[in-house]
C-alpha cells in the first residue's frame, strides 16, 4: 500500500482518476506544493492524474506504464522483486571491458527475459560490465530509447519491471556489473506530460531538442530532485552498479553547485550508504578532464567519460573517410595522439565546429578514466545505413582496430556483435505516431546534406532505411548464427584472447599513460605498453620495425615471423609480443 504524491506548484486542483472505475479522488496540497492522497492504494492500482480539470495524464513519477506512454500509471512495489544477488560485490570497473547492448535487437525476441540465455556468451568473452541502452518508455513498439518519457518506469515491450530486475540479478550471478544508460538532457516529443505538473523545462537555456531541463531556474530544486531520485531508484531498487549519463553537455546549469557534480556526489554517497561501489560515466564532447575530476577539487566527479576522439581518429585511419566531423582527424599523427591522450581537440581550433574545443590533458590523468571504442550505437547508428566497419573493412583491419582498443591504457567498450565482426547493421529506428513519424526520415537525411556519400559508398550510394519502417528495426537484430561460421568464430576467439591478455598482463591492464609509446604510419605501426609490444600492418608483405627485440608471441591475427626487433607480416594483421627485457 502506498500514497500518491505529485509535485505541482502551479496547479489549483489535482485529482487522480482510477482507471478501473473512473472514480475521481482529490489530492491535498502541502506547503511544499506536493499534492498527496489521504488514502493508501494497493499494488496494481492504475490511475491517471488530472491537473485543474484537464486531460488525464500519467503520474510524473510513474513506476510503470503497462499500456504505454499515454496510458495509466500502475503502482508497483520493488520490495516484491525476487533477488539472489545478496553476495554480489561490485568493484571499481575503470579499466574493465564494457559491452553495450540494445535490448530490442540483442535477441530475436528483444526482451529482458530473452537476453538472459545470452549472458553466458558474455562470460565466455570476458566482459566485466554490460551497458544497457535506455529502458524507459518510448512511443510505439521500437526505438533506441533516447526519446523516453516517464523516466522512473521501464519499457513494456521489453518486459515488466520485475523482468528487468531479474536480468540484473542474472548478470550479477555471472559476475558481470550492470550499467544503465540514462537520459536527463531532454524528454521525448511524444508522451511528455511533465509540463502539466510544473516547470521541468526552461527557456533560459536551449538544446538541440528545444528548451533545456530546468536545473537553475525557479523551482529547480524539485526538478533536480526528480532526476537524482531516479538514478537512486535504479541503484537501490534495481541493483544497477554503473550509470552512463547521456549527452551531459546539454545539462546546462549556471548555479554554484553544478547538477552533474551533485549527481556524482549523490551516487557515490548512496553507494557508501548501501555498501556498494557505484560508478558514473558521462558522455561529453567537451574534451575536458574536469568531467572526471573529483567534486572536492572543482570537477564534475564522474568516474569515467566517453572519449569519441579515439573512435574518430581510428575510423579515419582505417577508412579514409573525411566527411563532416571526420575532416578534423585526417592529419598525420592524429591516431597516435588520440591513442596516447584520448582527446585530439585539447584546446585547439576545430574547423567543423568553428571554435576552440577541449582543454589540455593533465599529465597525471589515468587512462582508465576515458572510455574508448571503435563501435557504439551512435557511431554505427548515425551513419546513412547504420553500417558497421565490417561493411567495408577486412578482417585484418578489424583485428587491428580491436587490438588497439582492447589493449589500450583506456577503458574499452565493445558494441554488441563486434566481438565476432558481425555485419548486422544498427540503423536508426522509431515508431512515432502520425504527428511526428512522417518527419523523421527528412530530419535524418538533413544530417547528411554535406556528406559526399559517393566517397563512402561508391558510385551509387544506398538509400537510408526509413526509420519508421518495422523492417529497419528487424534488420538491426543480431544474427547469432554468424558464430557458427568459421571466420566469425575465429574472430571471436581472437577478441576473447585480447580480453584475456588485458585481464592477465599487468602491462596491458595498467592505466598509466606514461608507459605507452606509439609510432604509427599511413598503413602500419606499433604501440608499446610497458613490456608489451603490439605491431600491426594493413598490407601484405610488410615489415614493422619495433623499438625493442621481441620474445614471446602472446596473440596474433594471422601468422608473422620475427627477427630481433623486426616483425614481418606476410599478410595483413596484428601481433602482440613480450619484449626480451621482460622475458
Amino acid at each position: 500500500m502506498s500514497k500518491i504524491e505529485i509535485w505541482a506548484p502551479h496547479a489549483s486542483k489535482v485529482d487522480i482518476k482510477l482507471h478501473q472505475s473512473d472514480e475521481v479522488i482529490s489530492l491535498v496540497c502541502g506547503e511544499d506544493a506536493v499534492w498527496r492522497s489521504e488514502q493508501d492504494f494497493p499494488v496494481g492500482t492504475r490511475y491517471f492524474v488530472v491537473f485543474d480539470g484537464g486531460l488525464p495524464v500519467p503520474d510524473p513519477r510513474s513506476r510503470r506504464q503497462p499500456l504505454g506512454i499515454h496510458g495509466p500509471t500502475e503502482i508497483i512495489d520493488p520490495a516484491q522483486f525476487t533477488w539472489t544477488d545478496q553476495n554480489w560485490v561490485s568493484r571499481d570497473v575503470r579499466g574493465g571491458v564494457f559491452y553495450e547492448l540494445h535490448i530490442g535487437t540483442f535477441t530475436p525476441e528483444g526482451t529482458f527475459k530473452a537476453a538472459i540465455p545470452k549472458l553466458d556468451h558474455l562470460v565466455e568473452l570476458g566482459i566485466d560490465v554490460v551497458e544497457i541502452m535506455p529502458v524507459n518508455p518510448i512511443p510505439g513498439k521500437r526505438g533506441w530509447g533516447y526519446d523516453g518519457v516517464s523516466i522512473m518506469a521501464t519499457y513494456e515491450e521489453y518486459g515488466s519491471p520485475q523482468d528487468f530486475a531479474r536480468l540484473i540479478d542474472e548478470l550479477h550471478a555471472r559476475g558481470i556489473h550492470a550499467c544503465l544508460d540514462v537520459v536527463y538532457n531532454h524528454f521525448g516529443p511524444d508522451g511528455n506530460y511533465l509540463g502539466f505538473a510544473g516547470p521541468y523545462l526552461t527557456d533560459k537555456h536551449h538544446t538541440p531538442w528545444g528548451n533545456a531541463v530546468n536545473l537553475d531556474g525557479d523551482h529547480c530544486s524539485h526538478v533536480r530532485k526528480y532526476f537524482l531520485d531516479n538514478i537512486c531508484q535504479w541503484a537501490r531498487d534495481f541493483h544497477i552498479d554503473v550509470f552512463r549519463v547521456d549527452a551531459t553537455d546539454f545539462l546546462i546549469d549556471d548555479s554554484s553547485y553544478h547538477f552533474l557534480a551533485e549527481l556524482s556526489d549523490t551516487v557515490h554517497e548512496l553507494g557508501e550508504s548501501i555498501g556498494k561501489h557505484l560508478s558514473v560515466t558521462f558522455e561529453s564532447d567537451a574534451n575536458n578532464a574536469r568531467t572526471v575530476t573529483p567534486t572536492q577539487s572543482g570537477g564534475r566527479g564522474a568516474d569515467m567519460q566517453w572519449a569519441d576522439d579515439v573512435h574518430h581518429g581510428l575510423h579515419v585511419w582505417l577508412t579514409g573517410e573525411s566527411n563532416a566531423y571526420y575532416s578534423e582527424y585526417t592529419g598525420a599523427g592524429t591516431l597516435a595522439k588520440v591513442l596516447r591522450q584520448g582527446f585530439y581537440h585539447d584546446g585547439i581550433w576545430t574547423n567543423f565546429d568553428k571554435k576552440i574545443r577541449g582543454s589540455a590533458v593533465p599529465a597525471d590523468l589515468d587512462g582508465h578514466s576515458l572510455i574508448v571504442f571503435d563501435e557504439n550505437h551512435d557511431q554505427v547508428g548515425n551513419r546513412l545505413i547504420g553500417d558497421r566497419p565490417s561493411y567495408s573493412l577486412s578482417y585484418a583491419d578489424l583485428a587491428i582496430s580491436r587490438a588497439l582498443i582492447l589493449l589500450s591504457h583506456f577503458t574499452p567498450l565493445l558494441f554488441m556483435g563486434e566481438e565476432w565482426a558481425t555485419k548486422t547493421p544498427f540503423p536508426f529506428f522509431t515508431d512515432h505516431g502520425d504527428e511526428i513519424g512522417p518527419h523523421i526520415l527528412d530530419g535524418r537525411m538533413n544530417e547528411f546534406s554535406t556528406w559526399d556519400l559517393n566517397s563512402v559508398y561508391g558510385e551509387t550510394p544506398p538509400s537510408m532505411p526509413a526509420p519508421q519502417d518495422e523492417q529497419t528495426f528487424q534488420s538491426a537484430k543480431l544474427n547469432w548464427h554468424d558464430l557458427d561460421l568459421p571466420e566469425h568464430a575465429h574472430f571471436f576467439e581472437f577478441v576473447q584472447r585480447l580480453i584475456q591478455l588485458r585481464k592477465s598482463n599487468a602491462s596491458i591492464a595498467s592505466g598509466d599513460r606514461s608507459k605507452t609509446t606509439l609510432d604509427i604510419g599511413a598503413r602500419s605501426g606499433w604501440m608499446r605498453r610497458n613490456d608489451v609490444l603490439i605491431a600491426f600492418a594493413r598490407d601484405d608483405a610488410t615489415d614493422v620495425v619495433l623499438p625493442a627485440d621481441v620474445d614471446e608471441t602472446l596473440a596474433s591475427w594471422d601468422s608473422v615471423t620475427t627477427d630481433g626487433n623486426v616483425v614481418t607480416f606476410d599478410v595483413a594483421g596484428v601481433a602482440v609480443f613480450t619484449t626480451e627485457a621482460s622475458a
